[in-house]
């Protein structure tokens, strides 16, 4: 399902117009700069906690070795912030079934 299919399903169930379904959903997820309610979120180094669905947070990579595996030279590999989505008890049990 992509964010277009979403919005659909989510105008059918609320009774909402496919236009203001996908300013909803775009709204929730959108990644560009100052944009997308999780992703502000996420750049202010908060998480966001859906109960039963999971949740979204960023996590740090220090930096580490690495080969590359052209040359096999040794290069350092930069240290980084990365996004995480861990699935709640809810969302686990439900798919499980």
């Amino acid at each position: 399902m992509n964010k277009t299919e979403m919005a659909e399903k989510l105008a059918d169930r609320c009774d909402l117009t496919k236009a203001k379904a996908q300013e909803v959903v775009a709204c929730i997820f959108d990644t560009n700069p100052g944009h997308g309610i999780i992703a502000i979120e996420l750049d202010g180094g908060r998480k966001v906690q859906i109960p039963g669905f999971g949740t979204f947070g960023t996590k740090d990579r220090a930096a580490r070795a690495g080969r590359n595996p052209k040359t096999g030279a040794t290069i350092t590999i930069e240290a980084k912030k990365y996004p995480f989505f861990k699935a709640g008890k809810g969302l686990k049990d439900r798919v499980a079934e």
